[in-house]
């Protein structure tokens, strides 16, 4: 497995920048920015322009907040600002995001994602061999590319896109349209085996080569009991935040826990973060995290299931602890 550094999903723009040339002078594979209080694209812009060897990722910028162009733009000139070190992850949030806070359409995310990456891979083409821009989807229309506003093709070739998937139906997706699929933090090495892989071969006749999984994996991490105390605690009330959220019961019904995600949905309606962290029981805080020599329980557990990994500290985790537990 290749090893990446993911920035802390709060980092300000300057802190991501900062945070990539370590994980590039650490000897980390790759680096990956989230998408919460800032906007990840200047972020990797300054990323690129500070690193020269790693891979940059966007892990996840939100694809339904903009259009299949403004993407297409974006992710090419990250890809030219970085000299084809850019990788392109999408997610689709969820609805309430979707309508509520971006005042954007909702509606078949599965159908929506598959058609947004075709619409920017259409765009690519254009600009990659002067041919007309004639895309006409469900969701989206694209028939006007002058030569004022084409780029022409990109001199390190198109960036790859990664998409963010937990159910079958968006895994199939990525299957099909993306070159990787971003597996999310709340996942366990039997869904992976069970629910994802099959899915994306059926999606892909049958054959994974040269289509990258890529892992957040959750972790428990601290150089004393207590700190490990604290870590423990953050980490079992990111587990329920996420178990929360109806669009990743299935992975807890894989498990037998379908009833505790019902549960911590009606607390979430109510804000009861105390009450949903204590929920979660040590089998299902051993299922979705890693503890104790984390390395080896990385190896052991997604071994042969995902190709590159990072680790996911939902705390202030001491970058050194994080280096060491993924050497």
């Amino acid at each position: 497995m290749l090893v990446d550094f993911a920035a802390d999903v709060a980092a300000t723009p300057i802190e991501v920048e900062a945070a990539a040339v370590a994980a590039e002078r650490d000897g980390y594979d790759g680096f990956s920015a989230a998408e919460t209080r800032h906007d990840v694209f200047p972020a990797l812009a300054l990323a690129a322009r500070a690193t020269e060897r790693i891979t940059l990722q966007s892990g996840i910028a939100v694809a339904f907040a903009r259009n299949p162009m403004s993407v297409a733009v974006l992710a090419n000139d990250l890809q030219l600002i970085s000299a084809g070190r850019f990788q392109l992850g999408l997610g689709s949030q969820v609805q309430a995001h979707i309508e509520r806070r971006f005042a954007m359409p909702w509606g078949r995310p599965a159908a929506r994602m598959e058609e947004f990456v075709r619409a920017v891979r259409a765009v690519w083409h254009t600009w990659g061999t002067g041919e007309r821009l004639a895309f006409r989807g469900e969701f989206y229309r694209h028939t006007l590319m002058t030569d004022f506003f084409n780029p022409g093709p990109n001199p390190y070739g198109n960036p790859p896109i990664l998409i963010a998937a937990v159910g079958e139906r968006m895994t199939r997706v990525a299957g099909r349209a993306g070159d990787g699929l971003l597996v999310h933090p709340l996942t366990s090495a039997a869904y992976l085996r069970e629910r994802t892989r099959p899915a994306l071969r059926e999606a892909r006749g049958g054959e994974l080569d040269g289509f990258t999984l890529g892992l957040s994996a959750m972790a428990v991490l601290g150089a004393d009991e207590r700190a490990r105390a604290r870590a423990e605690q953050a980490v079992r009330g990111q587990i329920a935040f996420y178990a929360s959220t109806p669009a990743y019961r299935p992975v807890l019904e894989l498990h037998g826990w379908g009833e505790l995600a019902d549960r911590l949905n009606g607390l979430s309606r109510r804000q009861a973060w105390a009450e949903m962290a204590a929920l979660i029981t040590d089998d299902v805080l051993d299922t979705f995290a890693v503890s104790g020599d984390v390395a080896a329980t990385l190896r052991a557990r997604f071994g042969g299931l995902v190709d590159r990994i990072s680790l996911y500290t939902p705390y202030d985790a001491d970058p050194a602890l994080v280096r060491a537990a993924l050497s």
